[in-house]
């Protein structure tokens, strides 16, 4: 019989293996072991004597404690990770999440930005080199912040002769892909490298000191200037929000903007469609600037 501990690291070890990203290893990790805490609390020590019961028991819990439902949506999906991994290498014979529901919730729209707005922020930060250049990319292509911050010097191929400038991304689940870079994406880019601290580290944007500049670095710079551009509601990932809208309104294929911007599904881009109204007339292929 395997104990909750040792399920909990054979689980954590398997999504490690499987190279699932970091965050995504730490949030599973995390709700695991926030279901099993419950558990222990409830006297279940062993996986194998979990019931359905105890699971609902534990998604009510989350409820009572003010826990939003899309919160609760995501731990249950990590609970039925979790238990379809112990059945599927037999650690238990039954699932006993198999029948838990999803709550439901509604999927907030996306905060996309008006010219007005992108380019507000972008004269907020004009002066400071690093974080304009780090708002260019986000605007200009839509990469992930954690993608950002991971962004090595090999991994950028300036334009030459007629060869685009190009981004080497790898994504989550070390899923790797090509971003183009556009003009106004180089130009920052080259001005910021220019400037960029002499240090032995390969990450692109790094400290004074040389060091990582870290994901929570980034939110609280960009934060700092949406604030400064009098830009209200709005958080990082909107930039990613409002290149994939901005492409597809000018009239970019929803298949090359779902592989640009890394989405494992196309009903992903799919969805931006709903708060769109393409421009009449336009059947692009290339992407234009923000």
């Amino acid at each position: 019989m395997i104990q909750l501990h040792e399920a909990h690291s054979k689980f954590v070890n398997h999504l490690n293996e499987k190279n699932r990203s970091k965050s995504t290893v730490l949030a599973y990790g995390k709700d695991i072991e926030q279901l099993l805490e419950y558990l222990k609390q409830n006297g279940v020590s062993h996986v194998h004597h979990v019931k359905k019961d105890h699971l609902e028991k534990f998604m009510a819990k989350l409820t009572d404690e003010g826990y939003t439902s899309k919160s609760i949506s995501r731990k249950t999906n990590s609970t039925k990770t979790f238990f379809r991994f112990l059945q599927i290498n037999e650690f238990i014979s039954d699932d006993p999440a198999t029948l838990i529901m999803h709550p439901s919730y509604e999927t907030k729209a996306p905060r996309i930005l008006s010219k007005t707005e992108y380019r507000a922020l972008r004269d907020a930060a004009k002066n400071d080199v690093r974080v304009y250049t780090i708002i260019e990319l986000l605007l200009q292509t839509g990469i992930r912040i954690g993608e950002l911050a991971n962004l090595k010097i090999d991994d950028i191929s300036f334009s030459h002769d007629t060869q685009p400038g190009e981004l080497h991304v790898t994504g989550a689940g070390k899923m790797n892909r090509t971003v183009p870079l556009n003009k106004s994406s180089e130009s920052a880019l080259k001005k910021y490298l220019e400037i960029r601290p002499q240090a032995k580290e390969k990450t692109v944007f790094i400290t004074k000191t040389g060091r990582p500049l870290l994901v929570r670095n980034i939110r609280t710079a960009i934060d700092r200037y949406f604030r400064l551009a009098g830009i209200k509601d709005a958080k990082v990932n909107d930039l990613r929000h409002t290149f994939v809208a901005h492409h597809l309104k000018s009239g970019a294929s929803l298949v090359l903007i779902s592989k640009i911007a890394g989405h494992k599904r196309l009903s992903t881009t799919e969805k931006y469609l709903e708060y769109i109204q393409p421009e009449e007339n336009s059947d692009k292929v290339r992407l234009e600037e923000l």
